[in-house]
C-alpha cells in the first residue's frame, strides 16, 4: 500500500493519547518472517513462515510543555509498552495493536529549526495485530454503559451462526479515570441482540482499572466468538475515558 494521509487518525501508547505530537507513521507491519527451505531438487526458492514479528514506526515533534509524546517517550522504557494505531476514529474502524519494546528515540534538527524524533516499537511476543475498534476513538462513560455493537461479519470458515471459531485478542487503553474502579468487558451476540441475548465473552474481561493503564487479553484459541461484539463498562466511577480494539481470528493462531 502506498502513502496515505493520516489526518483524523489516533495513536495511543500505554494509556496516553500521543496523536497531537505524531507527524507521521512509517512502517506499520508484521507477519511471519520468511525462512528459505529450498531443497537441492528444486529449481526455484521455497519459503515457509517463521517467527511472527511486527513493528510500528513513527516520527514525533519536540513539543515541550505538553503532556504528550516527549514526556512519554524520552525515557526509553525497558519494559513492554502497548501501542494502538486507530485508522480514523469511527466505530468499527481498522486498528493496529502491538506489545513492543521502544527501540530508539533519535532526534533530528532541521535547517529551519524543527526538532523531530524517530521512534520504532518492535514487537515482543505477539507480532502486530490488526483488529477493529469497539470504541469510536476515545469513549467517555460516566456510569456503567453498554456500548454500540460492531458487526465482525461471518467467520472464516463461518460457523452455523456466522461466528468465528478461533478466539480473539483485545486491547484496552484507559486515558483518564475518576472513581473507585471500572471493568471493561466484551459481550457477544449472533444477531445483534435481536433474538440472541447479549452475553459476556468467556475470557473477555479486562482487569479492573483504577487509573491510566493499558492491557492485552486473549481468549482460548479454539473458542467460538459470535458475529457481533460490544464493549461494556461496570463499576463505581464518575468518568472513564478509554479505547478498545478487538482482533477476531479468522484462522487458528498460536503465540
Amino acid at each position: 500500500m502506498g502513502k496515505q494521509s493520516g489526518l483524523g487518525d489516533n495513536l495511543y501508547i500505554s494509556g496516553y493519547d500521543l496523536s497531537g505530537d505524531i507527524g507521521s507513521l512509517g512502517n506499520v507491519g508484521g507477519g511471519p518472517a520468511a525462512q528459505e527451505v529450498t531443497g537441492i531438487d528444486k529449481s526455484a526458492p521455497e519459503r515457509v513462515g517463521g517467527i511472527r514479528d511486527g513493528r510500528l514506526q513513527m516520527t514525533s515533534f519536540f513539543n515541550p510543555g505538553t503532556d504528550r509524546s516527549h514526556v512519554r517517550l524520552k525515557a526509553l522504557p525497558t519494559t513492554d509498552v502497548i501501542a494502538a494505531y486507530f485508522r480514523g476514529t469511527a466505530l468499527g474502524g481498522a486498528s493496529a495493536n502491538i506489545v513492543a519494546k521502544q527501540a530508539n528515540y533519535d532526534g533530528t534538527r532541521g535547517d529551519s529549526g524543527e526538532f523531530t524524533f524517530a521512534i520504532e516499537s518492535q514487537a515482543n511476543g505477539y507480532g502486530l495485530e490488526w483488529g477493529r475498534s469497539l470504541t469510536a476513538g476515545k469513549r467517555t462513560d460516566t456510569t456503567g454503559t453498554n456500548g454500540a455493537s460492531v458487526d465482525f461479519g461471518p467467520g472464516s470458515p463461518p460457523a452455523f451462526n456466522g461466528s468465528g471459531l478461533f478466539g480473539l485478542q483485545a486491547y484496552l487503553h484507559v486515558f483518564a479515570f475518576t472513581g473507585t474502579s471500572v471493568t471493561v468487558k466484551l459481550q457477544e451476540s449472533s444477531d445483534n441482540g435481536v433474538g440472541d441475548p447479549w452475553a459476556d465473552v468467556v475470557g473477555g474481561a479486562f482487569t479492573a482499572a483504577t487509573g491510566v493503564t493499558s492491557q492485552r487479553i486473549e481468549t482460548a484459541r479454539g473458542q467460538t466468538v459470535e458475529r457481533y461484539l460490544r464493549a461494556v463498562t461496570t463499576g463505581t466511577f464518575t468518568s472513564a475515558v478509554f479505547a478498545v480494539s478487538v482482533v477476531r481470528n479468522d484462522v487458528a493462531v498460536t503465540f
